[in-house]
């Protein structure tokens, strides 16, 4: 992991990110792609992008709840493709369920995953990631486990090297997304109180309408690659 450990919060969202592209390596000569995860990784991400000058995507996760405790997850999904499908092994099999009993479960997710991706995105395609250095970022972590979805799904998409880009998270969890990634970039790597929300001054629910408005400026301002 690379990270100058910080002693004081963060003012906001816009100067976490601007310390997550001070501590970014050099990128020159590469096809990035940088990734949010809605939705307050929105506000964080949209700088990044457009320092680097590289188009910004977002990435949905929804949680598949178990069978009578819904708040549970025995997985999550990130579309409608089979590859898309993280499961949550531990619980999946104390539950005594099989992936397609997962599968069947997921596809009640889909509907509001798409309605999403539509409202955030109409009628746009993902980003191509094959052969990309994918930045994926948010505005923290706590417990990994939409972060563990998304680099499921990210990775099945054949990207050249993926960059996890956090401005807070514990560092238990990001010791054990290492394997999943090739550079993390945390530069506070200690949870503080256990919330993401305590590493900044300033705080606010991101709304539905500022993540339409950022992406829409960044797809004006960096349009996307063809295939």
């Amino acid at each position: 992991m690379a990270f100058p450990v910080r002693a004081a919060r963060y003012q906001d969202r816009a100067e976490a990110a601007q310390v997550l592209l001070d501590a970014l390596p050099p990128l020159t000569n590469q096809k990035i792609v940088v990734i949010a995860l809605p939705r307050g990784g929105v506000p964080v991400a949209a700088p990044i992008a457009q320092a680097l000058g590289a188009p910004l995507d977002v990435i949905l996760v929804r949680k598949v709840g178990a069978p009578g405790n819904p708040e549970l997850a025995v997985g999550a999904i990130t579309g409608s493709e089979e590859e898309d499908l993280y499961l949550n092994i531990p619980v999946m099999r104390a539950f005594g369920l099989s992936r397609t009993e997962v599968q069947a479960l997921a596809k009640k997710e889909f509907s509001e995953l798409t309605r999403r991706r539509d409202t955030y995105l109409p009628g746009q395609a993902p980003a191509p990631l094959e052969g990309r250095t994918v930045i994926l970022v948010d505005d923290g972590i706590a417990t990994g486990s939409t972060v563990r979805a998304a680099l499921h799904a990210i990775r099945s998409k054949a990207p050249e090297k993926i960059i996890l880009a956090v401005p807070v998270a514990s560092s238990e969890v990001l010791s054990e997304l290492q394997k999943d990634v090739d550079l993390v970039i945390c530069p506070e790597p200690h949870l503080p109180l256990g919330a993401v929300g305590a590493a900044y001054q300033s705080f606010p629910q991101t709304s539905d309408d500022e993540v339409i408005a950022l992406l829409r400026s960044a797809c004006d301002a960096a349009p996307r690659e063809p295939n």
